[in-house]
Protein backbone atom coordinates (compact mmCIF):
# COMPACT_ATOMS: atom_id res chain seq x y z
CA UNK A 1 0.00 0.00 0.00
CA UNK A 2 1.49 3.33 -1.05
CA UNK A 3 1.87 6.04 1.63
CA UNK A 4 -0.61 8.89 1.25
CA UNK A 5 0.96 12.37 1.29
CA UNK A 6 -1.55 15.07 2.09
CA UNK A 7 -1.23 18.69 0.92
CA UNK A 8 -0.48 19.76 4.50
CA UNK A 9 2.27 17.15 4.75
CA UNK A 10 3.79 18.25 1.46
CA UNK A 11 3.89 21.87 2.61
CA UNK A 12 5.57 20.79 5.82
CA UNK A 13 8.28 18.91 3.94
CA UNK A 14 8.82 21.93 1.68
CA UNK A 15 9.16 24.24 4.68
CA UNK A 16 11.74 21.94 6.27
CA UNK A 17 13.74 21.87 3.05
CA UNK A 18 13.80 25.65 2.74
CA UNK A 19 14.83 26.02 6.37
CA UNK A 20 17.70 23.60 5.82
CA UNK A 21 18.94 25.61 2.82
CA UNK A 22 18.71 28.93 4.63
CA UNK A 23 21.90 28.47 6.66
CA UNK A 24 24.46 26.07 5.28
CA UNK A 25 27.08 27.08 7.83
CA UNK A 26 29.43 28.14 5.00
CA UNK A 27 31.32 31.45 5.15
CA UNK A 28 33.47 32.87 2.38
CA UNK A 29 35.93 34.22 4.94
CA UNK A 30 36.05 37.65 3.27
CA UNK A 31 34.01 40.79 3.98
CA UNK A 32 30.99 41.29 1.78
CA UNK A 33 32.43 44.31 -0.06
CA UNK A 34 35.70 42.51 -0.73
CA UNK A 35 33.89 39.47 -2.05
CA UNK A 36 31.97 41.68 -4.48
CA UNK A 37 35.20 43.18 -5.74
CA UNK A 38 36.75 39.76 -6.26
CA UNK A 39 33.79 38.60 -8.31
CA UNK A 40 34.74 40.95 -11.16
CA UNK A 41 32.65 43.49 -13.06
CA UNK A 42 28.89 43.26 -12.69
CA UNK A 43 27.05 41.83 -15.68
CA UNK A 44 23.58 42.32 -17.09
CA UNK A 45 21.54 40.92 -19.96
CA UNK A 46 20.97 43.26 -22.91
CA UNK A 47 19.27 42.01 -26.07
CA UNK A 48 20.29 38.44 -25.36
CA UNK A 49 23.92 39.44 -24.77
CA UNK A 50 25.76 39.46 -21.45
CA UNK A 51 27.74 42.66 -21.10
CA UNK A 52 29.95 43.98 -18.31
CA UNK A 53 28.66 47.04 -16.52
CA UNK A 54 31.05 49.69 -15.24
CA UNK A 55 31.76 49.34 -11.50
CA UNK A 56 31.67 52.39 -9.26
CA UNK A 57 35.01 54.26 -9.28
CA UNK A 58 37.15 53.04 -6.40
CA UNK A 59 38.00 56.54 -5.09
CA UNK A 60 34.46 56.89 -3.74
CA UNK A 61 34.70 53.57 -1.87
CA UNK A 62 36.95 54.94 0.89
CA UNK A 63 36.15 56.58 4.20
CA UNK A 64 38.83 58.43 6.16
CA UNK A 65 38.85 60.50 9.33
CA UNK A 66 39.23 64.24 8.99
CA UNK A 67 41.71 66.23 11.06
CA UNK A 68 39.14 66.35 13.90
CA UNK A 69 38.63 62.58 13.89
CA UNK A 70 35.24 62.56 12.16
CA UNK A 71 34.69 59.91 9.44
CA UNK A 72 34.32 61.34 5.94
CA UNK A 73 33.19 59.23 3.00
CA UNK A 74 34.83 60.35 -0.23
CA UNK A 75 31.50 59.63 -1.90
CA UNK A 76 30.36 63.03 -0.67
CA UNK A 77 32.72 64.57 -3.24
CA UNK A 78 31.05 62.77 -6.14
CA UNK A 79 30.57 65.11 -9.10
CA UNK A 80 33.56 67.29 -8.19
CA UNK A 81 37.09 67.45 -9.55
CA UNK A 82 39.55 66.44 -6.82
CA UNK A 83 43.25 66.90 -6.20
CA UNK A 84 44.56 64.38 -3.66
CA UNK A 85 47.82 65.39 -1.97
CA UNK A 86 49.96 63.74 0.71
CA UNK A 87 51.38 66.55 2.83
CA UNK A 88 53.91 67.27 5.59
CA UNK A 89 54.66 70.24 7.84
CA UNK A 90 58.48 70.13 7.92
CA UNK A 91 59.29 69.47 4.26
CA UNK A 92 60.99 71.59 1.66
CA UNK A 93 57.73 71.28 -0.26
CA UNK A 94 55.60 72.52 2.65
CA UNK A 95 55.27 76.04 1.12
CA UNK A 96 53.18 74.31 -1.56
CA UNK A 97 50.34 74.64 0.95
CA UNK A 98 50.17 78.30 -0.11
CA UNK A 99 49.92 77.37 -3.78
CA UNK A 100 47.31 74.74 -3.04
CA UNK A 101 45.18 77.30 -1.22
CA UNK A 102 45.52 79.75 -4.12
CA UNK A 103 44.51 77.02 -6.59
CA UNK A 104 41.55 76.14 -4.40
CA UNK A 105 40.44 79.78 -4.18
CA UNK A 106 40.58 80.03 -7.96
CA UNK A 107 38.40 77.01 -8.73
CA UNK A 108 36.39 76.05 -5.62
CA UNK A 109 33.22 77.75 -6.87
CA UNK A 110 33.36 75.68 -10.06
CA UNK A 111 33.27 72.30 -8.32
CA UNK A 112 36.89 71.76 -7.28
CA UNK A 113 38.16 70.29 -4.01
CA UNK A 114 41.63 69.64 -2.66
CA UNK A 115 41.96 66.77 -0.17
CA UNK A 116 45.12 66.90 1.94
CA UNK A 117 46.42 63.79 3.70
CA UNK A 118 49.25 64.46 6.17
CA UNK A 119 51.77 61.60 6.31
CA UNK A 120 55.04 60.95 8.13
CA UNK A 121 56.51 58.49 5.63
CA UNK A 122 59.34 60.63 4.28
CA UNK A 123 62.13 61.90 6.50
CA UNK A 124 59.75 61.96 9.49
CA UNK A 125 58.65 65.37 8.29
CA UNK A 126 55.16 65.13 9.79
CA UNK A 127 55.94 64.06 13.39
CA UNK A 128 53.09 65.91 15.10
CA UNK A 129 49.66 64.68 16.10
CA UNK A 130 46.49 65.78 14.35
CA UNK A 131 45.92 68.73 16.68
CA UNK A 132 49.44 70.03 16.04
CA UNK A 133 49.08 69.55 12.29
CA UNK A 134 45.74 71.37 12.30
CA UNK A 135 47.16 74.28 14.27
CA UNK A 136 50.15 74.61 11.94
CA UNK A 137 48.12 74.45 8.72
CA UNK A 138 45.32 76.75 9.80
CA UNK A 139 47.59 79.29 11.50
CA UNK A 140 50.44 79.53 8.98
CA UNK A 141 48.53 78.91 5.74
CA UNK A 142 44.88 79.60 6.66
CA UNK A 143 43.75 76.51 4.76
CA UNK A 144 40.06 76.24 3.85
CA UNK A 145 40.11 72.98 1.86
CA UNK A 146 39.53 69.61 3.57
CA UNK A 147 42.39 68.43 5.78
CA UNK A 148 42.37 64.81 6.89
CA UNK A 149 43.94 63.01 9.83
CA UNK A 150 47.48 61.67 9.49
CA UNK A 151 47.76 58.42 7.53
CA UNK A 152 50.49 56.30 5.95
CA UNK A 153 50.88 56.44 2.18
CA UNK A 154 53.39 53.60 1.77
CA UNK A 155 54.73 50.55 3.60
CA UNK A 156 53.01 47.84 5.61
CA UNK A 157 50.56 50.28 7.22
CA UNK A 158 49.65 52.02 3.95
CA UNK A 159 46.09 53.32 3.94
CA UNK A 160 43.77 51.44 1.54
CA UNK A 161 43.12 54.64 -0.45
CA UNK A 162 46.81 54.93 -1.26
CA UNK A 163 47.10 51.21 -1.87
CA UNK A 164 44.48 51.71 -4.57
CA UNK A 165 46.20 54.80 -5.99
CA UNK A 166 49.62 53.16 -6.12
CA UNK A 167 48.60 49.65 -7.22
CA UNK A 168 45.23 49.72 -9.01
CA UNK A 169 44.73 53.20 -10.44
CA UNK A 170 45.75 54.09 -14.02
CA UNK A 171 48.94 55.61 -12.52
CA UNK A 172 50.54 52.87 -10.41
CA UNK A 173 53.83 53.29 -8.61
CA UNK A 174 54.91 54.24 -5.11
CA UNK A 175 54.46 57.70 -3.69
CA UNK A 176 57.97 59.16 -3.96
CA UNK A 177 57.83 62.07 -1.51
CA UNK A 178 55.60 64.59 0.23
CA UNK A 179 53.17 66.57 -1.97
CA UNK A 180 52.70 64.07 -4.76
CA UNK A 181 49.35 64.79 -6.39
CA UNK A 182 46.56 62.82 -8.08
CA UNK A 183 43.86 64.49 -10.17
CA UNK A 184 40.40 62.89 -10.14
CA UNK A 185 37.61 63.81 -12.56
CA UNK A 186 33.93 64.38 -11.80
CA UNK A 187 33.19 60.68 -12.30
CA UNK A 188 35.79 59.56 -9.75
CA UNK A 189 38.42 58.43 -12.26
CA UNK A 190 42.10 59.14 -11.58
CA UNK A 191 43.20 61.04 -14.69
CA UNK A 192 46.66 62.42 -13.81
CA UNK A 193 49.52 62.17 -11.35
CA UNK A 194 51.89 65.05 -10.67
CA UNK A 195 55.44 64.94 -9.29
CA UNK A 196 56.01 66.18 -5.76
CA UNK A 197 58.19 69.01 -7.06
CA UNK A 198 55.49 70.21 -9.49
CA UNK A 199 54.03 73.29 -7.81
CA UNK A 200 50.26 73.66 -7.51
CA UNK A 201 50.13 76.74 -9.76
CA UNK A 202 52.29 75.20 -12.50
CA UNK A 203 50.62 75.32 -15.92
CA UNK A 204 50.52 71.51 -16.01
CA UNK A 205 48.27 71.35 -12.94
CA UNK A 206 46.21 74.48 -13.57
CA UNK A 207 45.41 73.38 -17.12
CA UNK A 208 44.60 69.85 -15.96
CA UNK A 209 42.17 71.13 -13.34
CA UNK A 210 40.54 73.59 -15.75
CA UNK A 211 40.09 70.94 -18.43
CA UNK A 212 38.59 68.46 -15.96
CA UNK A 213 36.18 71.09 -14.68
CA UNK A 214 35.09 71.94 -18.23
CA UNK A 215 33.89 68.38 -18.77
CA UNK A 216 30.48 67.33 -17.48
Amino acid sequence: MKPIITLAGLCGLLALGLAGCGNSGYSSGVPEATAAELSGPAKQEMGGRTVATTPAPRVYAFTLKDIDGKPVSLEQFKGKVLLLVNTASLCGNTPQYGGLQALYDQYKDKGFEILAFPANNFGEQEPGNNEEIKSFCYTKYALTFPLFGKISVKGADQHPLYRYLTEQSPFPGEVEWNFQKYLVDRQGNVIARYHHRTKPLADEIVNGVAQALAKS
